[in-house]
């Protein structure tokens, strides 16, 4: 019946059950091609970023943790997995006297390169972040030693420091520092020396560039108003400067430990990890008995050893981030 009493016409309501009966189907997959158009386009995007992780990540590290739990040798290599030994690679390693080496001199390679690096990193950044003939082109120039291999810095710095007449003992000579050429590379200390003056010279720009752009970020007006109130140059510098630079810090920090501590091309175009395993650092140590020794499954366990130190090294980052 319609409003005003009279019956509706006649077809009234086989042709509105005949446009719902078309109307259904049609919302019905209007609604599924939306599911479809939600599922599929963020699978198209992020299934080649899950391929590739899984292939060059997350097999490799499963495959790796295998091979530490294994006697894995030659046979093994061929079959593709050896008798199981469970934590016995681990704890081979762990007695031998040339992995504790490895791991002293990565630890001592690891903090004094870092902190070295941080260090002359905020100088060099908070001098070029001054006004001055020619900043802008130092500015440039630092970046020159990043953008070198290592490779090629590591045979670089082999001729500097090789031979008795090399031109690091020349200058340190003309200079009164030392009365006689050094053995650089065949010596042990000096040899450590050498490699972490090298990675310092390698990865002084990245912190340069970091500090340098948290430096851009710090206000004038808080360096004009404890100026005013009588702060000299190093307690704005402590006071002001610094405290607003401590996420830079934290960034710089925890990328030169993870990267610092996996230096491996260096050290191997350098001095091979010798003289007599006086640097050998854990990333050498790892390809040294894998692929020297061929005792695969101690190599592994080094080289998660060393993925472990890593680990710590960005949940300690994770935790300082959140913190601030």
């Amino acid at each position: 019946m319609r409003l005003d009493g009279r019956p509706p016409p006649l077809g009234a309501s086989s042709r509105r059950g005949e446009f719902g009966e078309r109307s259904a189907p049609s919302s019905s997959w209007a609604h599924r091609r939306l599911q479809i158009r939600r599922i599929v386009l963020p699978a198209l995007f992020l299934g080649p970023v899950v391929i590739y992780a899984i292939v060059f990540f997350a097999y490799p590290l499963i495959f790796g943790f295998v091979m530490s739990v294994e006697n894995f040798g030659f046979a093994a290599l061929v079959k593709g997995s050896g008798p199981f030994v469970g934590l016995g690679n681990y704890r081979d390693a762990l007695k031998d006297p040339v992995t504790l080496m490895a791991i002293r001199n990565t630890a001592i390679f690891t903090v004094v390169s870092v902190a070295l690096q941080a260090a002359l990193g905020l100088a060099i950044a908070v001098l070029l972040n001054r006004k001055f003939l020619l900043s802008g082109f130092l500015r440039r120039l630092i970046l020159v030693p990043w953008l070198i291999p290592l490779i090629a810095t590591g045979t670089i710095f082999s001729l500097l420091f090789g031979a008795q007449d090399s031109l690091v003992n020349a200058v340190l000579q003309h200079l009164g520092f030392i009365d006689a050429p050094i053995q650089w590379l065949i010596n042990f200390t000096p040899a450590m020396i050498a490699l972490i003056t090298v990675n310092i010279w390698a990865g002084l720009p990245f912190n340069v560039i970091v500090f340098y752009s948290g430096l851009q970020d710090v206000d004038p007006v808080l360096h004009e108003a404890a100026k005013t109130d009588g702060a000299n140059a190093w307690q704005r510098f402590r006071l002001v400067t610094f405290p607003l630079l401590r996420p830079v810090t934290a960034i710089v920090l925890m990328l030169g430990i993870i990267s610092t501590v996996k230096v491996f091309d260096l050290v191997i175009v350098m001095t091979d990890g010798g003289p007599n395993n006086a640097t050998q650092l854990l990333s050498t140590w790892a390809y040294t008995e894998s692929f020297t020794n061929f005792n695969f499954g101690q190599g592994a366990a080094i080289g998660n050893i060393l993925l472990i130190v890593s680990m710590i090294v960005a949940v300690f980052y994770v935790k300082s981030v959140r913190r601030e």
